[in-house]
Formats: C-alpha cells, sequence, structure tokens
C-alpha cells in the first residue's frame, strides 16, 4: 500500500464507517477493512479500477463524482476520503462541501504544485514541469485545478472549515521537520483532515 494511503489508515479510528471517492484498486479500503474493521465503499469511474475492487471483495459503487453526491444522505459517513484526486474535479470547493455534507469528517490528499522543484522548473525552463511525480503534460493531465498547500489551507479558511491535522510530505510520502516547518515551499504531498 501506498506510503499516503498508510498514513490516512492511522488518521482513520476503527470501526468507522467510511466513504473513498475516486478509491482506485481499493487498497485502503482492504486495509481498513481487515485491520480497522470499517464500513464503507468506494466511488470509481474506471471500470478495470472496479474490477479489481470487486475481485478483492471492496463494495464499490460506479459514479462519476463531478456529477455531484446526492445519492447519499447527509453524515452518511464517519470519514470521506479522497486521495490524489481532488485537483482532478471541475469544482473542488464544492465537493469539499459535499464531502462534508455526507462525512462528519474529510481527508483529502493531493500534490502540492507550490514545491520548490515546480518552481524552480517553470522559472527556468518556462514549461509545466514533468516528472515521475506529475507524469503528464499540461495538455493530456487529468488534473485541472492545481493547488498549492498555502491554497487549500486559504480555502479552508474561507469556508470555517477545521483543520483536524494536516501533514506535509516528501516525494517518498515521508514527513520530515523541514516538510512540517515550510510545507508549501517543501511538501510534494499534502494531507489534511477536516471537519466543519
Amino acid at each position: 500500500m501506498r506510503a499516503d494511503l498508510e498514513l490516512i489508515s492511522d488518521w482513520i479510528p476503527a470501526g468507522s464507517r467510511v466513504l473513498d471517492l475516486g478509491c482506485g484498486n481499493g487498497a485502503l479500503l482492504e486495509h481498513l477493512q481487515q485491520h480497522k474493521r470499517v464500513a464503507g465503499y468506494g466511488l470509481e469511474i474506471d471500470a478495470d479500477n472496479i474490477n479489481t475492487c470487486i475481485e478483492k471483495g471492496i463494495p464499490v459503487l460506479e459514479q462519476d463524482i463531478d456529477e455531484g453526491l446526492q445519492n447519499f444522505a447527509e453524515q452518511d459517513f464517519d470519514i470521506v476520503v479522497m486521495a490524489h484526486a481532488l485537483q482532478q474535479f471541475r469544482r473542488p470547493d464544492l465537493l469539499l462541501d459535499e464531502m462534508l455534507r455526507i462525512g462528519k469528517e474529510a481527508v483529502i490528499t493531493f500534490p502540492n504544485f507550490g514545491h520548490w522543484r515546480n518552481r524552480i522548473h517553470l522559472g527556468i525552463k518556462g514549461h509545466m514541469p514533468v516528472s515521475e511525480f506529475l507524469p503528464y503534460n499540461w495538455y493530456d493531465t487529468p488534473n485541472i485545478h492545481f493547488c498549492t498547500f498555502s491554497d487549500f489551507r486559504d480555502l479552508c479558511q474561507s469556508k470555517n472549515l477545521k483543520i483536524q491535522r494536516w501533514a506535509a510530505v516528501d516525494g517518498q510520502l515521508r514527513d520530515h521537520w523541514w516538510t512540517r516547518m515550510m510545507p508549501n515551499l517543501f511538501s510534494e504531498t499534502a494531507i489534511f483532515k477536516v471537519s466543519r
């Protein structure tokens, strides 16, 4: 399991009701079911990932999250998770509202576009960076709303959301003192747990 998913798992209490948006192959839910006795679902749009979830016995629904989450009632879940997908949606601000409508808390991870390597790449080369961490060209990327650690923090403040926890991790998804000290500059991935 990816290191960011392990960190997210640590933030989810045993026995929680969890919804994993853009759950991919279901690795997080599988781990949570086996080790934390969670109940929950994944939402996914990719057919191969859906089939993998089904093969693993992970409850998964095919759903385009950009179309909304109206099929879930208020506070249906304890925690709604979205790992490395928020930047791929048309209105991440409205999606965050929906996540906190149907869940008491939300855990969100995203690539921090304010990372120093991205800044240097843009400054020197004048082109959008393509790397192992951001492996797409500007014209074929699924990412449509790049943001920084500070941008997300500002969004939470503008919505009067409580940041319960946060982590700023490097490319190997490890937490260091320097990523905590200057997360907008040094973190490659931002991880937040928020509530109303």
